[in-house]
């Protein structure tokens, strides 16, 4: 008790500059954190950099200002104001740079900051006799000299972000993700920008007090990047950033007295030991349950030739010869491969050396193969010879991305079979009974209800109609429906993607 007691407690007695430092410094950190999170979701994270070296000018302009109109020492709200409208003009400086010319945003970044710094530099020293400035503390920052002042500043500071944040929450979001949407739609987006960029300014104006112009990066941007490796969710990463800062500013205040160092770099190191630590053992984003899910992911080129194997025949076993005939690998990982996806459910292992599919690996079977036989018509579209079409689109079925296979699929008009006659499977994943979709994706014998239509053609039904799908006419070009049992409707491919309909009955194919 009494070693917690030295350690924790007993540095703040008749310290008051500890207690101070460490409230400033969490004021800061939320802040920071917070903002921080909005500057990383636009890779914007240079731009901290930039306004903290841009202060230099700012500052040293505001005191030679005070000094030689007034002559009186400045005062902090000068410099303050200086330093503000100094990190705001590098910014305009780097949007026209970027704008104007072919040079991209972060390489003008680099050119301004630098040069805004120099400017500030050769203030500071052509008229060192006006300027008294402590240069070693506004570099390394001095988080223990916080006074009542500027504690109120950093106070109002994180008021005003907070406020900003939670006011504009929705759009700041929508233009950090998506710009080019949030222009659609009206949004101000140049207007959120200069919002966004003129609470960085605060921010970093603020942070400097605390960690100087060379680790200002470290407050603003590690505490956010440690909160994105946990959530995906802004608000989340949000919360997680300012505690993160939170806990870096306290535990690298702890360090510095425990050591007798400088506050600053042990703040920012532990900030860094957190972004290590979350890197590593991130349950969801981390190296160790990456390194997990590749150890235990089934190596999906190699199970998909082992299913197009075994779909060519998948009410009976296949044996463990034909595999290693039609599959090219080697031993061992052949046996991986099949022990992975027996534990998935996919195959079977029977006596001899045998394995049979199972329904789930009867359906991923049947995923493959409607892609393969997509890609086939694909090919054949695109005019490829057809001793190469096989081959190739063996090649890209494994590209069977859902979303891809369905683009293709509706491009092509929902074909019912290959180049070669064979029928393509059913999307089994959208052909759900209680599932909207257009009627284009139903087969012979499917029932649906039509439920909406969004083009004129398709008037010749009405919302409530029970279609029964009949059989493609016109080389597959055109969709025939029974319509309440009462009539024929034929439709293009344009056409029946106008009508979306609810799956009521549906029929499996025997692909």
């Amino acid at each position: 008790m009494d070693t917690l007691y030295h350690l924790f407690v007993e540095p703040f007695v008749g310290n008051s500059y500890l207690l101070r430092a460490i409230v400033a410094g969490c004021l800061v950190a939320i802040s920071s954190g917070v903002i921080g999170c909005l500057i990383i979701l636009r890779r914007m994270a240079f731009l901290g950099d930039a306004i903290s070296h841009s202060m230099l000018a700012g500052v040293t302009s505001g005191y030679l200002l005070m000094k030689v109109l007034y002559g009186r020492e400045a005062h902090f709200v000068a410099m303050i104001l200086g330093a503000l409208i100094a990190g705001f003009t590098t910014v305009m400086l780097v949007s026209f740079v970027s704008r104007v010319s072919r040079i991209k945003e972060d390489t003008a970044i680099g050119i301004m900051y630098t040069g805004i710094f120099a400017f500030g530099g050769a203030l500071a020293s052509l008229f060192s006799h006006y300027i008294h400035l402590d240069l070693f503390h506004f570099v390394m920052g001095d988080v223990l000299a916080v006074d009542a002042e500027r504690l109120w500043m950093m106070a109002g500071v994180t008021a005003i972000v907070l406020f900003v944040i939670i006011l504009w929450y929705r759009q700041l979001l929508l233009t950090a993700f998506d710009p080019i949407m949030a222009t659609s739609i009206g949004l101000p987006v140049l207007l959120i920008h200069i919002l966004m960029t003129t609470c960085t300014s605060l921010v970093v104006v603020s942070a400097v007090q605390i960690v100087g112009v060379i680790l200002v990066v470290g407050l603003l941007i590690t505490p956010a990047a440690t909160a994105y490796l946990l959530t995906n969710r802004l608000s989340h990463m949000m919360v997680l950033a300012a505690v993160f800062g939170i806990s870096s500013v306290v535990c690298g205040v702890y360090l510095s007295v425990w050591f007798n160092v400088a506050t600053s770099p042990p703040i920012v190191l532990f900030s860094t030991f957190q972004f290590m630590l979350v890197l590593i053992f991130s349950p969801k984003f981390g190296l160790v349950s990456t390194w997990l899910r590749k150890r235990a992911a089934i190596p999906h080129t190699l199970a998909e030739d082992i299913l197009g194997c075994m779909r060519r025949d998948p009410q009976h076993a296949t044996s463990l010869s034909t595999i290693i005939a039609n599959v090219r690998t080697d031993g061992q990982s052949l046996r991986k491969t099949l022990q992975r996806m027996t534990a998935n459910g996919w195959i079977q292992p029977l006596e001899n050396d045998d394995f049979l599919l199972t329904e789930a690996g009867k359906l991923e079977a049947r995923r493959l193969m409607r892609a393969h036989r997509i890609w086939e018509a694909y090919l054949a579209r695109l005019g490829t010879p057809s001793d190469q079409i096989h081959d190739k689109a063996d090649l890209l079925e494994h590209v069977h991305d859902e979303a891809a296979v369905d683009y293709l699929d509706d491009r092509l008009g929902h074909p019912i079979t290959d180049p070669h006659g064979q029928e393509i499977p059913e999307d089994f994943v959208h052909l759900v009974p209680g599932e909207e979709i257009h009627a284009s994706l139903l087969r012979e014998g499917h029932v649906a209800e039509v439920t909406q239509l969004d083009d004129p053609p398709s008037a010749q039904v009405a919302i409530g109609d029970i279609l029964t799908t009949g059989p493609r006419q016109d080389n597959e070009q055109t969709w025939t429906f029974d319509v309440n049992g009462q009539r024929q409707l034929c439709v293009d491919h344009d056409q029946a993607d106008a009508i979306t309909v609810r799956l009521i009955k549906t029929t499996t194919s025997s692909a």
